[in-house]
């Protein structure tokens, strides 16, 4: 009797440790938001799949992820199709930006940015009226800044490729001013556009940031399913641009942090007051989905000769994300 009840134990203990195992993450698109001593880790897919929308896990080190408390089945939907939200397919590239009390989430779906709210950042994200940001003509991978009390969208038009715009934004009422839209970038460097993977040009995944009067735009150029998909950057004196890119881009390649088809991520400060990107990958080195996530220090460098900061990685200190399935 009394082995029975041993080996019971150690079964109940082995099933136990099962469902604790720690697994990678697979959200593509990625992004992190830092909020109230942790971070939310979200982006296009998933770690465990799940209805259309956008899931989210926590965590406060980066390295362990979790569900948050209460979470149905171990996965949180923040946005859920259908629940007062538009889009009916193509959910991608979540953004999180919190103003005041209110958070916002920003996002693609049927090929158009979208805005929906929330009070809290673990949602439900909806909206009042449900309908996309701009409707005119398609654009996806949105990106909100702010700058002296004025927003700016950042986010990819097509024609004949994926090219990057910019025009201020009315966060009220979730709509562009149309006569302040403008084209950032055009495709000109060898590195946005590698034989690997033909395809139009691609430029996409904007994250934006300034620092001393200087604005920095980070992008993703190269077809996400091409191997050489990568980030760089350009600077310039406005949020509208000229942008002027520079030369130690690209910053994230395969060729510095070692895995196929790394881009399309976001930057944000770590508790530790270290500066990261959160990006994703190939699968492997033959199949591109399910991307990988992960994460990178971002080496910040003043250059007195250009006026400017300089970017770099870490890339022996690779951050491999891992849930815990619960």
């Amino acid at each position: 009797m009394k082995h029975i009840i041993i080996c019971s134990l150690i079964l109940m203990i082995a099933i136990q440790v099962a469902a604790q195992e720690k697994k990678e993450i697979f959200y593509a698109d990625p992004t992190i938001h830092v909020d109230g001593g942790k971070y939310y880790l979200t982006g296009t897919g998933g770690h465990r799949g799940g209805p259309s929308g956008f899931s989210v896990l926590e965590s406060k080190d980066l390295k362990n992820w979790y569900p948050p408390a209460g979470a149905t089945d171990g996965l949180h939907m923040i946005m859920t199709k259908g629940d007062q939200a538009f889009g009916e397919s193509g959910f991608w590239a979540p953004q999180i930006l919190k103003v005041d009390a209110t958070y916002y989430l920003t996002y693609t779906a049927n090929e158009q940015t979208v805005l929906t709210q929330s009070n809290s950042v673990l949602g439900p994200y909806r909206q009042k009226d449900v309908l996309p940001i701009d409707d005119s003509e398609k654009n996806i991978d949105s990106f909100i800044f702010e700058d002296d009390g004025k927003y700016y969208l950042y986010h990819v038009r097509f024609n004949n490729g994926n090219y990057l715009w910019v025009a201020e934004f009315d966060l009220e009422k979730g709509q562009i001013k149309p006569e302040t839209l403008r084209q950032c970038l055009r495709q000109t460097e060898e590195w946005e556009a590698t034989p690997n993977y033909e395809s139009s040009p691609i430029m996409e995944g904007p994250t934006v940031f300034k620092l001393k009067d200087k604005y920095y735009l980070f992008y993703s150029a190269n077809h996400f399913m091409n191997i050489d998909y990568a980030v760089g950057y350009a600077v310039a004196d406005s949020p509208n641009g000229p942008w002027i890119k520079q030369k130690g881009s690209p910053i994230i390649h395969r060729s510095i942090v070692g895995e196929n088809g790394s881009g399309h991520g976001d930057f944000f400060e770590g508790l530790d007051g270290q500066l990261y990107y959160v990006y994703h990958v190939h699968f492997n080195e033959d199949q591109v989905s399910p991307r990988r996530t992960r994460i990178v220090p971002v080496v910040k460098e003043w250059d007195a000769e250009t006026g400017l900061y300089k970017f770099s990685v870490e890339a022996d200190q690779v951050i491999v994300p891992l849930a815990t399935q619960n």
